[in-house]
């Protein structure tokens, strides 16, 4: 099975080396120096890493036959992949790999139907379900501890306790403004 582990980004100096958005928890297992990868668009790859190191907490890779700034660009938006055994689980308990999270029903902690999960959206500050509703239409659900409570691989399903406002239009917008509106009109 093939997972995507990383984006390419910028070139960083003139020695060949990009900038690179990690979509692994584990960069180390994956990402490191001698690592053979696939790639998207194929005709990019596949590519060998030759060394890799954090700068200003970002990490940088440098590529075999990739030796200067052009080479470097040309690798820019190129999606790294990398083969994994699909038994393979992830070392932390609490942690998931994409493939065992699509397609897993999402319900509430009360067992409202809310909808299938299509895609996992990797963003830098937390990831999101892609949640797809019986109607068609999707819902956001950030994939965090307070939201989802529960992911229960077995019975192919994730329990969430969503906010008001999260998956319906039933939120209540309170603020100080409505309160001495209401206040005035007495």
């Amino acid at each position: 099975m093939q997972l995507v582990v990383a984006r390419i980004g910028r070139a960083h100096g003139i020695k060949g080396e990009v900038t690179v958005e990690v979509r692994t928890d584990e960069p180390e297992l994956r990402l490191g120096p001698g690592a053979v990868l696939a790639t998207d668009p194929a005709s990019a790859g596949p590519l060998t890493i030759a060394t890799g190191r954090v700068h200003s907490g970002r990490l940088l890779l440098r590529f075999e036959g990739v030796h200067d700034r052009t080479g470097a660009e040309a690798l820019r938006n190129t999606l790294l992949i990398a083969d994994v055994d699909p038994e393979e689980l992830p070392e932390g308990e609490d942690e998931y790999y994409d493939h065992q999270l699509i397609d897993l029903d999402v319900v509430t902690k009360d067992g409202e139907e809310v909808g299938r999960i299509t895609e996992i959206s990797h963003l830098p500050t937390q990831d999101l379900f892609v949640v797809e509703r019986p109607d068609g239409t999707e819902v956001f659900v950030p994939f965090v501890e307070e939201i989802v409570t529960e992911i229960d691989l077995e019975e192919q399903r994730a329990v969430i306790d969503p906010p008001p406002g999260l998956i319906d239009d039933r939120a209540e917008v309170a603020s100080s403004r409505d309160a001495s509106e209401s206040e005035d009109d007495a």
